[in-house]
C-alpha cells in the first residue's frame, strides 16, 4: 500500500513541477476545435451510415422483386 501512495505522490509532484500546462485561452480555443471537429466527424459517419443503409436497402429490393 505504500507503494501506490508513494507512486500517486510522486505523480502528483512531476504534474505540478514538471509538466507546462497551457494558458486558459489556449485551453478554451482547443475545446472549441475538438468540439467542433467531434461534431463534424459524428455529421459524416451518421451521413456514411446513411448512404450504407440506402445502398443495403436498395440491394434487398432487388433480390426480393
Amino acid at each position: 500500500m505504500t507503494k501506490v501512495v508513494n507512486y500517486i505522490s510522486e505523480a502528483f509532484e512531476e504534474l505540478k513541477s514538471n509538466v507546462t500546462w497551457p494558458a486558459w485561452s489556449e485551453v478554451q480555443r482547443l475545446t472549441i476545435v475538438v468540439a467542433v471537429f467531434s461534431i463534424v466527424f459524428a455529421l459524416a459517419t451518421w451521413g456514411v451510415d446513411e448512404m450504407c443503409a440506402k445502398a443495403i436497402e436498395g440491394i434487398f429490393n432487388l433480390i426480393k422483386s
